[in-house]
């Protein structure tokens, strides 16, 4: 067999399989790093996947209390998995955005809600003096085309919302609502934030943390 057909067969190979069935090593990069950065009490925690890891928040805030623990790809019980290394410091807060990833994986709006409870009452129970921030899964864009596995996914997003609102209400906990600050009338998110349809532009990411910015400070 020809080189050029073994890297065909590779190549379908890996269409086939889903991503989350390789090792990620930038996962294990990240996760790595944060076993060298602990977390003080007095520390702000942005935790979730590729949206977060993407932004620069001690810069875009001003402050250097806030902790930037997001990693590409990342999915719920990836999040869980490296808890530890987020709650053993009991920050003072944390800013939680997460869940797109898993949205694309095809899991109903209970599978989503229920892991997403289980992620936050894993954070409550082993920091209790944390306020925990629940903010909703952002907006995306479909028109760009490209995250296929994000196709007719809207609806699933916007009832999954509603499951992460309704369990910050029973909770006690602030639930914020990123839709206001990043959607255009169409419920889709702003060309003007994005250019891929998912994640943030320097626009979107300063639409986004002057949002939240007051949450920071209370």
């Amino acid at each position: 067999m020809s080189c050029k057909n073994i890297r065909l067969i590779l190549l379908v190979f890996s269409l086939i399989i889903p991503m989350s069935a390789f090792p990620d090593k930038y996962w294990e990069q990240r996760v790595s790093l944060f076993d060298h950065l602990p977390v003080t009490e007095n520390d702000i925690i942005f935790l979730g996947n590729s949206i977060t890891d993407g932004g620069n928040f001690e810069e875009l805030f001003k402050r250097e209390d806030v902790k930037n623990r997001g990693i590409r790809s990342d999915i719920m019980p990836g999040v869980q998995k490296r808890l530890e290394q987020v709650v053993k410091g009991k920050p003072r807060k944390i800013f939680l955005l997460i869940g797109i990833n898993d949205v694309s994986h095809g899991h109903s709006v209970d599978k989503l809600a229920e892991r997403y409870e289980s992620l936050v009452n894993e954070i409550r129970l082993r920091s209790p003096e944390t306020r925990l921030y629940l903010q909703s899964i952002m907006p995306i864009n479909n028109d760009y085309g490209i995250y296929k596995n994000l196709k007719g996914k809207e609806n699933t997003i916007v009832e999954f919302n509603k499951r992460i609102k309704e369990i910050a209400k029973k909770n006690n906990l602030t639930y914020i609502d990123l839709w206001q600050f990043l959607a255009d009338k169409n419920g889709k998110l702003k060309n003007k934030y994005t250019n891929d349809g998912l994640h943030l532009t320097g626009p979107g990411y300063k639409a986004w943390t002057n949002g939240i910015r007051s949450y920071l400070d209370e």
